[in-house]
């Protein structure tokens, strides 16, 4: 695992196949003030990894923060059966299989209410609680913000991941959720409480951190929302 900031630590997981196309994972360990820990958006778990994590505090807290991220959520859940697991709206209904504790809401749970805020972007394709770590002043976004390098895709593929901004020169939001914000009143009030975050850092699951200026690149992926 890379120590991101204080209390905050990213790993990355194996490639994962989703529609033909080939995705990176990342997840990130937060260590909340009372000594749990807070997993956002967990990938596979190898022993390495979970010995890792153990060093670090009790997980108590397993989070998926949109209905695409929850392929490994059942091998975290069986390793840790006291953590509670959350649920981003329409999850529930994808997986059945799963026992979730908690829906995740607009605000934050009591559980973790001094360590972060939190905030749902409403979105077609899946509606996605955003995270603000008020420490270390770091945003954490899952799929809404992408920046796939040149020669991640090849082909077809690459082509498509040009014309859908995953692959511009710099992080952009997809077109495909972009066309996906029907409720765009919505989207913006949610947006404005993020960009009221005072961001330094941004974590993203496929794209690379940001490390400074934080509020300042949230604001330009989001320019078209914001006219």
């Amino acid at each position: 695992m890379l120590t991101f900031a204080d209390n905050i630590w990213l790993a990355d997981g194996p490639v994962v196949d989703v529609a033909g196309f080939r995705y990176p994972t990342r997840m990130a360990v937060i260590r909340l003030m009372d000594g749990g820990l807070f997993i956002w958006s967990p990938v596979a778990l190898s022993e390495r990894l979970r010995e890792a994590v153990d060093a670090l505090g009790e997980v108590r807290h397993l989070i998926a923060p949109n209905a695409h991220h929850h392929l490994f959520l059942a091998d975290w859940q069986r390793a840790y059966p006291t953590a509670k697991l959350y649920a981003p709206p329409g999850l529930p209904r994808r997986r059945k299989d799963l026992r979730f504790d908690i829906d995740l809401g607009d605000a934050p749970d009591a559980a973790w209410a001094g360590d972060l805020d939190q905030v749902h972007v409403p979105n077609l394709i899946a509606t996605e609680v955003v995270f603000f770590h008020r420490a270390s002043r770091t945003v954490l976004f899952t799929d809404l913000i992408q920046h796939f390098k040149p020669g991640w895709f090849i082909g077809w593929r690459a082509l498509v991941a040009r014309l859908d901004l995953m692959a511009a020169p710099e992080p952009e939001v997809p077109r495909k959720f972009r066309l996906a914000f029907v409720d765009r009143p919505a989207a913006r009030d949610s947006l404005r409480r993020i960009l009221a975050w005072p961001a330094e850092k941004v974590v993203m699951a496929h794209a690379d951190p940001v490390e400074r200026d934080g509020r300042a690149f949230i604001s330009r992926v989001f320019r078209w929302l914001l006219i």
